[in-house]
Order: C-alpha cells, then structure tokens, then sequence
C-alpha cells in the first residue's frame, strides 16, 4: 500500500529518486501516464490490473481508445536503479509538465509523480471536499440521489 506526501526533484537526466518508503514496494515497476496529467508508478501486479482495465477501453468509444493507446504507448519499465533512481522518459515528463520540483504521493495501489504547483492545486481542491466548504463542486450530496432510487438486490446473498 502506498501512502504519503513527499516533495522531491528530478536531476538533470529526468531521474526521480523514490522515497525510502516506497523503494521496497517498487524492485520492479512501470510509469504510465494517468488521466488527470500526472505519471503513475505501478508494481507489476497492479499494473497488469491497470493494462486489463485499458484493454477494455478498446471495445468502447473512440475517446476511451484514444485513451489506451497513449497509455500503453506511453508505458515503460522504470525499475529503480541501486540508488533507488528511476529514469522519467522526456515524453512522460512532458505530458505531465514535469521540470524540476516533483510531488510523490501514495495512491494506494501505485505511486503518482505529479508537477509540484499542479499536485498543489489537486490537493487544495481535495481538502477542499474533504472539509465539506458547501459549494457544488467539492462532495456531492446525498440530495442527489432521487429518493425513489433503489440499490440492486444482490441474488447471492439470498435477500
């Protein structure tokens, strides 16, 4: 499980040292790129589970196509080197908008490497959600649920 904050920087050849914490998690990994523009780091078996989730995207729409194949076209082997460095490929960092000053945070089953001034953005939207500030944007309500909705029985359960 990956969890946690930690500001780091990229060295001149576009090499991410990793946190400590994560190292051990991480002897092998992959680096893609995710939907809200930030680079994601995934042990193997997390990321066959992304690549499954990718190929269904084939059978959808053109938007969700277009999708997996800059995911899988942008898919790489990033296993960290003795130092525990992982080399960021130029197109990666540039899809991310990644200088210098890099985010690492935890997300559970993978690692996300975000550009500092955007994961700050990212993350004062979420605090702002978190403490519930009452505008439409953050948390939706329950009040958005129509009252007559109805979860689907579970036949499994014998209800």
């Amino acid at each position: 499980m990956f969890l946690g904050e930690h500001s780091h920087s990229l060295d001149a050849k576009g090499r991410l040292i990793l946190p400590a914490r994560f190292r051990d998690q991480l002897e092998s990994a992959f680096v893609t790129s995710e939907v809200d523009g930030c680079l994601a780091l995934w042990p193997p078996a997390e990321f066959e589970g992304r690549s499954q989730e990718m190929k269904a995207k084939w059978r959808g729409s053109t938007a969700e196509r277009n999708q997996a194949r800059v995911f899988f076209a942008g898919a790489v082997d990033a296993s960290p080197d003795k130092q525990g460095r992982v080399a960021i490929p130029a197109p990666l960092r540039d899809f991310a908008h990644l200088s210098r000053d890099v985010a690492v945070t935890g997300a559970w089953d993978h690692v996300e490497i975000w550009d500092a001034a955007t994961w700050q953005e990212k993350k004062r939207s979420g605090e702002l959600g978190l403490a519930g500030d009452g505008s439409d944007s953050a948390v939706p309500s329950d009040s958005a649920v129509p009252s007559d909705a109805s979860l689907p029985s579970d036949s499994s359960s014998g209800n």
